[in-house]
């Protein structure tokens, strides 16, 4: 009974050292020193599931400083998710401070989307301009019009989880404008009037499905470019010209064959004839045979005898 229970009381203080060793005393005092609500067995079991312990604990202490009541075991679900829990944390603080409605569920689900959601964050705030060079746009009247323009965009934070990002909105705004330049009956119209272009660009709502929301579109440069009508005329007078001389080449060509089977049928012809011309002394010779054509002689007069 001595030896088991020897065995019995090593074992215990066994797990009890094992247990001090992998208890994080420092952590657990810097809890209590920053007044945030955390147990011993929460520690011991983050040190046991082999999870950064410290990292996860001092952005909780963060989150807690800043009122943000965020359950310790969602953080810790989060980063072993693969998530960027500095970055939510970040990006919930300066939510708070902006008064953006912004929680914790929405934070993760836009960080483990693959997106920066701190910088989503930013975006709100402080919205991002855009720059978009040489769109061209052809008016009514055929002629080019190259258009740079500044787009003026904040993130939207409801659409950011499977919203499209910045090349599709700048893309809309491409076709919004050159739809908005072939609208226009002249192109001096535009030039006259650019918020025409923003007006169109802005009521069409091109921001939908979109991880972003348009702020302002301003036009900074308009270029009048070729004559696009002018150029096509003169290619459709290119291409009739040459369809007309197609056209008169064949009709030559099939006046000429003309031409060519009348004179084979001319030849034919006058062979017929040469032909026609043999027949008939072949057919007097047999006429003369079958005794069908007499030939009557006058007789010969004999000579006056002149008497003596």
């Amino acid at each position: 009974m001595g030896w088991v229970m020897f065995i019995i009381i090593a074992a215990i203080v066994g797990v009890f050292l094992y247990l001090i060793k992998i208890f994080p005393f420092m952590l657990y005092l810097q809890c209590k020193m920053s007044d945030v609500p955390i147990s011993i067995f929460q520690l011991v079991a983050m040190q046991l599931r082999q999870v950064p312990t410290r990292f996860i604990i001092e952005k909780y202490i963060e989150a807690n400083k800043a009122n943000l009541p965020i359950p310790l075991d969602k953080l810790e679900v989060h980063i072993l998710s693969g998530g960027n829990i500095d970055s939510v944390i970040r990006a919930l603080i300066s939510a708070s401070r902006s008064r953006i409605a912004l929680d914790f569920q929405k934070a993760t689900a836009i960080d483990l989307a693959g997106r920066d959601v701190n910088e989503a964050v930013r975006m709100s705030v402080q919205p991002k301009v855009l720059h978009i060079q040489d769109i061209h746009g052809i008016s009514k009247d055929g002629i080019e019009l190259i258009v740079k323009a500044n787009i003026t965009v904040r993130a939207n934070l409801n659409t950011m989880v499977g919203g499209a990002g910045e090349d599709t909105i700048v893309a809309r705004i491409c076709e919004g404008i050159v739809s908005a330049i072939g609208s226009a009956e002249k192109h001096s119209t535009i030039l006259n009037k650019p918020e025409l272009l923003t007006q169109h660009v802005i009521e069409s709502g091109l921001d939908a499905g979109t991880a972003f929301e348009i702020v302002s579109l301003d036009i900074s440069d308009i270029d009048v470019g070729r004559n696009i009508g002018a150029h096509l005329k003169q290619a459709q007078a290119i291409a009739d010209q040459k369809v007309a001389q197609a056209r008169a080449e064949g009709r030559f060509a099939m006046a000429k064959a003309q031409t060519q089977e009348n004179k084979a049928a001319e030849q034919e012809a006058k062979a017929n004839l040469v032909a026609a011309e043999i027949k008939v002394p072949l057919a007097i010779a047999d006429s003369f045979r079958k005794g069908k054509i007499i030939v009557k002689r006058k007789p010969k007069k004999l000579p006056a005898i002149q008497n003596a």
